[in-house]
């Protein structure tokens, strides 16, 4: 069974070092990150220092892209919550 994936890349503008968080969704996580690290993903995503710092699976797309809408309608204080607690939970302590 196929599995969908949420995820959340933490953008470093290369020129002014602003921090953002960009989401999206795929079926291959690693291919996509790939991607997007090459300038090959979104436009939003071109020209920043990239780094992955939240993922989830779903079995759905309908779920993921459910969960995704609802993760871009947080705040980004809401979305560094649940990094914490995702890299809290995979043993990374840099996000604490």
């Amino acid at each position: 069974m196929p599995s969908y994936y949420v995820y959340i890349l933490k953008c470093e503008n290369k020129k002014n070092g602003n921090i953002t968080l960009y989401t999206g969704s795929t079926q291959d996580l690693m291919n996509r990150f790939e991607k997007h690290r090459k300038g090959l993903g979104a436009k939003y995503t071109r020209g920043k220092k990239l780094e992955l710092v939240y993922f989830e699976t779903h079995l759905t797309r309908s779920d993921v892209m459910k969960r995704e809408y609802e993760i871009k309608t947080y705040t980004s204080s809401k979305k560094w919550q649940i990094i914490k607690e995702f890299q809290k939970k995979m043993g990374d302590t840099k996000y604490k």
